[in-house]
């Protein structure tokens, strides 16, 4: 039987605890789970988990070392990490990313809320 590690999802404001099997991607774990890393646009077209489109982003913790070129730079430049470029070897903290358009990501504010910028036809 595979050894299972356990991982914790913050979705929003709900937080959830499963069982993932030791080694497993994290985007695959999460997406098994029905948990999105996507955006509106980016669960269709993506790359598949190839570290390409770099739209399947979230904050670990603790944030494993980068194997990846683009995580590398994610882990410099402060970044999330890619998803798909992540084994789930250790008990883990994932929080999923509110993505607007392909996968971007909006920054948060100091309060900790995000900065949804201006919206066209409200005052």
């Amino acid at each position: 039987m595979a050894e299972m590690v356990p991982l914790t999802v913050v979705d929003g404001d709900e937080e959830t605890v499963v069982e993932v099997e030791r080694g497993a991607t994290l985007r695959e774990a999460l997406r098994e789970r029905g948990f999105s890393v996507y955006g509106t646009v980016s669960r269709h077209a993506n790359c598949g988990g190839r570290g390409l489109c770099a739209t399947c982003t979230v904050e670990v913790d603790p944030a494993p070392e980068p194997t990846h070129w683009h995580d590398a730079a994610a882990v410099r430049f402060g970044y999330p990490r890619l998803s798909c470029q992540i084994a789930v070897t250790e008990p883990m903290t994932v929080r999923l990313l509110d993505k607007r358009v392909w996968g971007q990501i909006l920054p948060r504010r100091r309060d900790g809320s995000e900065d949804g910028g201006d919206t066209p036809g409200e005052d």
